[in-house]
């Protein structure tokens, strides 16, 4: 698998991670099973796959704890992100707030660390809290970095004003933020949006759902969803959007089938063909699907198949 640099740290990641959440909650969690989820981030480690994304958030710590049983004995070979700045009330309801202060955000790195059972977190992620000073914020994780508690800082579906101001106090190794053929919001703006800013400053993007929520495999129908999933509830999974974004997907089909390749493949491909930083971190507890998304790394659209993919509309309905 190709190698991509994390921001300028000198580090090497593959160039497509692999997103953990699903392992743990909002995607058919009747079917959670972490012996399974223990083989795949392994397995991932095995191919090259050694960006692995978490959060606190996800299943209230389990996903935390989950990913520091899979890399016990393999820690060196891991880049490990985890998110703060969304505090869990409720796990089976789902209700959460946000909370940035500087002291909470020194018991969630604390209590992040323990459940990953590492001494330190590679990249530590801030989910922004408008009540909250970013540059506060910022500065307290700095502070974090100077203790070797963090090694390096990333936002979370930051704008670029806030990207700039964090990276006028501390650098911004990576912005992590949803990136697709349906959710192009990254690429839009002046002197190319987000995306732009990462390239400018050496930053990387690490786009989340770079397979659509999974709509752009063509495997989802309606029919699938489970009430607690987050296709349930998501409007652009609501059957009428369904239905009026098929078409995005027959196009990602038609390129797929004369490359002869999956449509998931050509969606992570065209996501790295953003720019030389773009680092997709597509989820999936599945090992067949791992191995179809580390294969994508490799494949190389042509100009047609961009220019085909770059007509096509903008998806209905909103992310949230």
């Amino acid at each position: 698998m190709r190698l991509r640099k994390l921001g300028n740290t000198g580090l090497e990641i593959g160039g497509v991670g692999l997103g953990c959440m699903g392992m743990s909650w909002l995607y058919q969690e009747s079917a959670r099973d972490d012996d399974r989820s223990l083989r795949v981030i392994n397995e991932a480690l095995d191919l090259g796959v050694n960006l692995l994304d978490t959060a606190d958030l996800y299943g209230g710590g389990h996903n935390e704890t989950l990913l520091g049983r899979a890399i016990a004995g393999r820690r060196d070979e891991v880049v490990l992100a985890t998110k703060f700045g969304i505090v869990l009330d409720d796990v089976d309801a789902r209700s959460a707030h946000r909370d940035n202060s500087p002291a909470y955000l020194r018991s969630a790195a604390e209590a992040s660390l323990r459940r990953l059972n590492v001494d330190v977190i590679d990249l530590y992620v801030h989910r922004i809290d408008p009540a909250v000073p970013l540059a506060e914020t910022w500065g307290a994780m700095a502070e974090l970095v100077t203790k070797g508690k963090v090694r390096f800082l990333g936002l979370s579906e930051a704008t670029v004003e806030q990207a700039v101001e964090a990276h006028g106090i501390h650098p911004v190794t990576a912005v992590q933020s949803e990136l697709s053929l349906w959710t192009r919001d990254s690429l839009e703006g002046p002197a190319g949006g987000m995306v732009g800013w990462c390239d400018s400053v050496g930053a990387s993007f690490i786009p989340f759902a770079p397979l659509g929520r999974g709509f752009l495999t063509g495997t989802l129908h309606t029919g699938q969803f489970e009430a607690s999933d987050f296709w349930a509830g998501n409007p652009r999974f609501h059957r009428s959007a369904m239905e009026a974004n098929q078409r995005i997907v027959d196009v990602i089909r038609e390129v797929a089938d004369r490359r002869s390749v999956t449509p998931a493949q050509v969606a992570i491909a065209w996501t790295l063909a953003q720019g030389d930083r773009v680092v997709p971190i597509p989820g999936t507890k599945n090992s067949r699907y791992l191995r179809e998304n580390v294969a994508a790394a490799d494949l190389v659209l042509t100009e047609q198949d961009l220019a085909d993919l770059g007509s096509l509309p903008a998806a209905l309905g909103s992310r949230y």
